[in-house]
């Protein structure tokens, strides 16, 4: 099967739910372009070849091949290096064969450059196929772009060639004993040599990827400040030319519940030499950078293990038969089949809109970083991704690693009792789904940081904010606007600034005569009752969130109202859910 044109889901959403007049112009300023496409519409058949080509390996070679890779694990640590096993091994060959490691990367170096969007779309796809595998090919072309954006030529120059050609691979280093979430507290330190490079030392743990050979590490230069804004990243790598033995460590290999196919390590740096990327104590901004993309990356590996599992329950109800029928028949199991997959479509619809959004917004802020020169509409273009980039990615993670933890057990279920067999592949995908769930920040982070963003917001512009509750709005088709489903969106999205108001004024209790000053909703013991709601603030913003994106989708394809009204359907009474949650619990602790 193919991943990709086998869906015809994701085939309309690839031509209608991508924005490409605003998103192609900044990779193809002209035509003909430098590769020879005489058209748009050259550009876009050439992109979606590449879709086609990644969903055939996909749903062949890397579905083929991820129960083995399950049970013979990423491969094993030898003298402190890993060492991939042949199956991962195989992957590593079959992808530096389609070229898979360079398509963002730029063409200077030998990669294609193309936009980001259609290969995080194959990479979800990857995820259907094995969402170990999924893991390992991202960390080739996110260290790679990470490299290009803030190294020096010299070092890209040097490095990107050899992650194009597979012969390298890197990890983000941040993790350390009793240092997670709180990044502040980190004690890797860094030592200035007099040629300008630096010694590291610390442990790093939970590092996916650890012994590819490149280390993006975070870590503290004497007598930097505390906190968060100490904080400097380092290029590290375990071969050093000149430096007698390996320059780092892999200390261990560590034994998962799943997600075997992909190494996690343990990261020993002794007197490690590295080289500042950057300026000094701007780490932790950089990181940022990645992270958005991490955050997005999670959320597709998360739809790839749904589409996995309900795919094969869905199969496997068609198949089994009780009562004389198909299972998929009986009245119960075709409801839950059709919620499943609706809540699977509304998903991935908001990614797609997501990652427009972030590969737009990415783009211009490298040329930003490159030239400090975009044009007043490039400017006012960059403002916009990056709002619903910020916005966005956190609730995108949240989401979709939640409703994966969900839906990976109703595939089972499905199954019945053949689902907990490890003959049948939905049980792996189930315990697959816990990394993505658990890294790059867990689902309580990214609530807490949807929150931040929106009481930050409400604190510096209390006037705008009571106006234009949680987002600058993303202005629908005027012409529609009297059409059933934006009547409905209105309605419900109206009802929701009501509750969320109420919530948060009398959770934060801004004083009557300050309301429109930032003192007044600075108090720290107000925001602290606002945390406790984080979570169910997270949950109704994704869904109101994806309600916007498949309202926009019946704008421009009327067939597609069909999928907002389902996603509506099973969305409205869980919002309701976590109104009466707000209500009880406000008069619960009387505020």
């Amino acid at each position: 099967m193919n991943f990709y044109s086998d869906e015809k889901e994701w085939k309309w959403l690839f031509k209608n739910a991508i924005d490409w007049d605003k998103l192609l112009p900044l990779f193809y300023p002209e035509y003909p372009t430098e590769d020879g496409f005489e058209s748009k519409q050259e550009v876009m058949e050439f992109l979606e070849e590449l879709l086609v080509s990644t969903g055939d390996w996909a749903g062949k070679s890397i579905a083929a091949r991820a129960e083995r890779l399950d049970r013979e694990g990423a491969g094993k640590i030898e003298n402190g290096r890993t060492i991939p096993g042949e199956a991962l091994s195989e992957l590593y060959r079959e992808a530096t064969e389609l070229s898979i490691f360079g398509v963002t990367l730029p063409r200077k170096y030998g990669g294609l450059e193309t936009p980001t969007t259609g290969p995080l779309i194959g990479l979800a796809a990857m995820a259907r196929g094995c969402i170990a595998t999924s893991t390992q090919i991202a960390f080739f072309t996110s260290i790679g772009e990470m490299i290009n954006r803030f190294c020096d030529e010299k070092t890209a120059e040097r490095i990107i060639p050899k992650i194009i050609s597979g012969e390298t691979s890197g990890a983000m280093c941040l993790t350390e004993p009793g240092c997670g979430s709180d990044l502040g507290s980190l004690r890797t330190s860094a030592t200035l040599q007099e040629d300008g490079t630096y010694l590291i030392n610390g442990n790093k743990i939970f590092i996916t990827n650890g012994g590819g050979g490149i280390c993006l590490v975070l870590a503290r230069i004497k007598d930097a400040p505390e906190g968060l804004e100490g904080i400097s990243m380092f290029l590290v790598e375990q071969d050093v030319p000149g430096k007698e033995g390996i320059n780092y460590v892999v200390a261990k290999n560590e034994d998962k519940m799943g997600m075997h196919g992909s190494f996690t390590t343990e990261l020993v740096f002794e007197n490690s030499v590295g080289q500042l990327i950057g300026k000094a104590n701007e780490g932790f901004k950089q990181m940022l950078h990645l992270m958005n993309e991490a955050r997005l990356v999670t959320a597709l590996q998360a739809l790839g293990g749904i589409e996995a599992s309900l795919s094969y329950a869905r199969k496997y109800a068609g198949e089994r038969t009780q009562f004389g029928k198909p299972i998929e028949e009986l009245p119960l199991m075709k409801r839950n089949l059709e919620d499943f997959e609706a809540e699977r479509d509304g998903l991935r619809a908001l990614l797609v809109d997501t990652m427009t959004h972030f590969d737009i917004y990415q783009r211009l802020e490298l040329k930003k970083q490159q030239t400090n020169d975009l044009t007043k509409e490039e400017e006012e273009l960059f403002e916009e991704a990056q709002l619903w980039t910020r916005k966005r990615t956190p609730l995108v993670k949240y989401y979709a690693t939640e409703l994966a933890s969900i839906l990976t057990i109703k595939g089972i279920q499905v199954l019945g009792g053949y689902g907990y067999m490890k003959e049948y592949p939905v049980e792996r995908i189930h315990r697959d789904i816990f990394g993505p769930l658990l890294y790059e920040g867990t689902s309580q982070i990214q609530a807490l940081m949807a929150l931040k963003d929106m009481v930050k917001y409400a604190m510096k512009e209390p006037k705008r904010f009571a106006s234009n509750v949680v987002f600058k709005h993303k202005w629908l088709n005027p012409t529609k606007e009297n059409s059933e489903w934006m009547k409905d969106f209105k309605t419900i999205h109206f009802k929701f600034k009501r509750k969320l108001v109420s919530l948060l004024y009398s959770a934060l209790k801004p004083d009557a005569s300050e309301v429109f000053t930032l003192k007044s909703w600075a108090k720290e013991e107000n925001v602290n009752k606002l945390m406790t709601h984080a979570e169910t603030l997270c949950q109704a913003l994704s869904y109101l969130e994806t309600l916007r994106v498949l309202c926009d989708h019946a704008n421009k394809d009327e067939e597609r109202k069909t999928l907002y009204f389902r996603y509506r359907d099973i969305v409205q009474p869980k919002l309701e859910a976590i109104y009466m949650d707000w209500t009880l619990r406000m008069k619960k602790s009387g505020y």
